[in-house]
């Protein structure tokens, strides 16, 4: 593995810090300091998301972790991307188009990541033309955050389709979180400001949340020295490429939540716009300085639930719809002017403005029995349905048999002839079991079972199995078993127009089979060290095939198999004001047909913060982020990318009750030259993606 002297130096500081952190004698703490930073860190020793009712984390069926408002103030985090990164396991890539992130989890990554579950208070965020989160993304705001559970490992017992590399749930502020109202600005480098509003309260007996978000940026101006026009000038004899040039990744953005409690009641509005969002490194990779999108989502949903409806009995039923609209307000330059292909020139450009509008209705129901001795069992049904009701598209290019685009003369509308997707719909019905034995005062066994049965290509049955040994007082040990799904999203099975990617009404969903062993020990009062170990074999893996009749381009089929192994160990220690917080992951993912490594994701990653309490009402804290060196995918021909090292820098004033409280934030410290992998084979952006430099950030936030 090939290192920079500057990344193995950082790199050793932090595993011989962490090393040593745990290895120390017990040292004497006032209680006072151990008390004063629990209370500042809150609760992240329970979680909900690895069996669906709160659970101590070291006895939870799952490998999951716990972030909480504080940690994501301490790490001077400003989008959820920068949370994401500290997970042990997981690695925020980037897709060349829009630089939307992809959530790497040990190793398993496709072009959308639609595998990672995204649940916002325990509802999916999933587009259906993607099966992701959305590709016009534009970031997520953590302010209004109070915690983050992330579950690493198959879900889909509980959670259905795309929880099947892990599932990630945010939780956001409700009234008992933000007292009072509070008022922020932030200003950074790429002339990026934010400002926004959040309160918490009552009217009368119902508790109100609020939170209001207005931001902008003209993004980070990393240069892509080489870009798929660069290549098709070389072939074609044109001179239309605009690279070397800088990436596109501005936006502007909105952001709304309210949430109403009462009694068993809970109702949840969210509104999420962004605007004038870049192309990152083109649409079809190909700068574009020019292309503009937009993108916004609408979340309504009323849950009722009571944990004790019935002496042993729990009860809740849920609601919940999602309006997702993604449109090209100034259609993509996929190809800038003065292009050329075989099949004729683009004075223009070629030019298209794919628009889709979505409603997705999630009904759902629960019931929890405690009444037989030593059990803990949940039922729950429910029906989804996804409904892509309205496709446009707008272009200045046609195809040929071989996939490549032919001009025409001006743009035209092929929304009602021609489009990338007619209108789509997929019902979901789906009933799971869970059963929460504890076998033994030290024993406790979770099994459980999910049906899935979809419109459009059938039922599908996930189990898991989790086996909990309280081996002594101070180390739990865990042995868990998961089999996940990933339904083929609606691009998969039903794109049209491009022979290049046609979509395969005959898919099936992807499945992911898991085992993994993990220990919590609790090796002194104020020090935790959990370690997981952990294999998966992945079939079925959908991916683009070359068609067997020449000259007709190719199709999504299910034509993949991948196996990964590996190991994630984690820590935190807290010895007067200082806090340590770390971890160290390691992956091996192969492609079972070539035998090679899968790509892209790094072998070793390393994450590791200092919190220093200087006082009261002043907190200094540094994070080192090491990404290992990452393989070229099977067909990359390109030597490894090397790997990198960042540091984060933060201070920040912690006054408590009305007042101003400040952060200072250096992300990028040493401007190291961050680079993520494109895809294989890597003809057309050669020199992978460039990610952001040197950043500051300032923040001034008001409490009333």
């Amino acid at each position: 593995m090939k290192l920079s002297a500057q990344s193995f130096t950082a790199a050793r500081v932090v595993c011989l810090a962490l090393a040593a952190a745990f290895a120390l004698p017990a040292a004497a703490q006032p209680a006072t300091d151990e008390e004063d930073l629990s209370l500042v860190y809150g609760d992240n020793d329970t979680v909900s998301i690895a069996s669906g009712s709160s659970t101590a984390l070291r006895r939870a069926p799952g490998v999951a972790t716990v972030i909480t408002a504080a940690d994501i103030a301490a790490m001077g985090a400003t989008d959820l991307d920068q949370v994401l990164e500290t997970v042990p396991g997981l690695h925020v890539n980037r897709s060349a188009n829009n630089y939307t992130p992809l959530y790497v989890v040990r190793g398993i990554v496709s072009q959308f990541t639609p595998q990672l579950l995204l649940l916002q208070d325990g509802v999916p965020v999933t587009t259906a033309f993607t099966g992701n989160k959305g590709n016009l993304w534009g970031g997520y705001p953590v302010e209004h955050i109070a915690r983050i559970e992330v579950m690493r490992g198959p879900g889909s017992a509980l959670y259905g389709s795309d929880a099947f590399s892990g599932v990630v749930n945010l939780i956001t502020k409700g009234a008992a979180d933000t007292p009072g109202t509070e008022v922020g600005v932030r200003a950074g480098s790429f002339r990026t400001r934010d400002g926004w509003l959040q309160h918490g309260g009552s009217i009368g007996p119902v508790d109100v949340a609020a939170y209001l978000r207005r931001g902008r940026s003209d993004g980070f101006r990393s240069v892509i020295e080489a870009d798929a026009q660069s290549r098709n000038d070389r072939l074609y004899g044109s001179d239309a490429s605009l690279a070397p040039g800088p990436v596109n990744v501005g936006y502007q953005a909105l952001d709304a939540n309210l949430q109403l409690a009462w009694g068993h009641w809970t109702a949840r509005a969210g509104y999420k716009l962004r605007d004038d969002l870049g192309t990152g490194a083109g649409i079809a990779s190909a700068l574009d300085p020019v292309g503009r999108q937009r993108s916004a989502r609408i979340t309504t949903g009323l849950t009722w639930a009571d944990p004790q409806w019935r002496r042993d009995w729990g009860l809740g039923a849920a609601i919940n719809r999602q309006a997702y609209r993604q449109e090209i307000p100034v259609d993509f330059v996929l190809l800038p002017a003065g292009a050329r292909l075989p099949t004729g020139a683009f004075p223009a450009g070629m030019r298209g403005g794919p628009d889709a509008f979505e409603r997705i209705l999630r009904l759902s129901a629960w019931a929890d029995y405690g009444g037989w001795s030593g059990h803990h069992v949940r039922v729950g049904v429910g029906h989804d349905d996804l409904d892509m009701y309205r496709t446009h598209e707008t272009r200045n290019f046609t195809y040929a048999r071989n996939g490549l685009p032919v001009p025409l003369p001006g743009v035209a509308d092929f929304s009602a002839t021609d489009p990338f997707l007619l209108p789509q719909r997929r019902k979901i019905d789906y009933v799971y079991v869970q059963d929460e034995w504890r076998v033994a005062r030290d024993w406790s066994v979770t099994a459980g079972v999910r049906h899935d049965r979809y419109s459009d290509f059938g039922g599908t049955t996930n189990p898991r199995l989790a086996v909990v040994w309280d081996a002594s007082y101070d180390l739990t040990a865990k042995l868990l078993y998961g089999r996940a799904f990933r339904a083929p999203s609606f691009n998969e099975s039903y794109s049209i127009t491009n022979p290049v990617a046609l979509g395969n009404p005959a898919l099936k969903p992807e499945t992911n089979g898991t085992l993994e062993a993990a220990f919590a020990w609790q090796a002194r009062a104020d020090a935790l060290v959990n370690l997981t170990l952990f294999r998966y074999r992945m079939h079925d893996i959908i991916r683009t095939l070359a068609n067997p009749v020449a000259g007709t381009g190719a199709t999504y089929a299910n034509a993949g198999s991948q196996t990964g192994r590996g190991l994630e160990l984690e820590g935190s220690w807290t010895l007067r004001r200082l806090r340590l917080v770390g971890n160290y992951a390691y992956q091996r993912s192969v492609d079972d047909a070539s035998g090679r490594d899968a790509g892209y994701a790094p072998r070793h990653h390393v994450n590791a913060r200092a919190d220093w309490h200087a006082a009261s009402a002043l907190l200094a804290s540094a994070q080192v982020n090491w990404i290992g060196e990452r393989q070229r995918a099977p067909g990359d021909a390109r030597a490894p990318l090397d790997g990198y090292t960042t540091m984060d820098v933060t201070l920040a004033t912690r006054r408590g009750g009305p007042g101003w409280n400040f952060t200072a934030s250096v992300r990028n410290l040493l401007d190291a030259d961050v680079r993520e992998p494109s895809l294989a084979p890597g003809l057309a952006l050669p020199h992978d993606l460039p990610m952001a430099p040197r950043a500051f950030t300032l923040q001034a936030v008001y409490a009333m």
